[in-house]
């Protein structure tokens, strides 16, 4: 099975209230996902099967919560230049796929 690929950038990453980078990188690349600065540096990473990841009923459409280390982040993936429902929609099935829970 091939390893499913996921690579947002221009994403605004939070942590508790607090915003950690406006123009990051959220990336999935083999088997960990990946939170980055718009420098490259790591900000965080796990295992996917590690990552508990879901759009949040109250928040705004283009956001994801994403919970890696025991550490909850907010991402911002309205930013992209993508549509920001679409890009929170592929973000989401991207984490399911690589853990093998996506349909099919």
């Amino acid at each position: 099975m091939a390893e499913p690929e996921f690579k947002a950038t221009g994403v605004r990453i939070e942590k508790s209230l607090r915003s950690l980078t406006r123009a990051g990188q959220v990336k999935i690349h083999n088997g960990r996902l990946e939170l980055l600065t718009s420098y490259g540096v790591e900000i965080d990473s796990a295992p996917v099967d590690a990552v508990q990841a879901r759009k949040p009923w109250f928040a705004a459409r283009d956001r994801a919560r994403a919970t890696l280390n025991g550490n909850r982040y907010v991402l911002d993936l309205g930013e992209s230049g993508q549509d920001p429902e679409a890009a929170v929609q592929r973000f989401l099935e991207a984490v399911e796929a690589a853990r093998g829970d996506g349909p099919g």
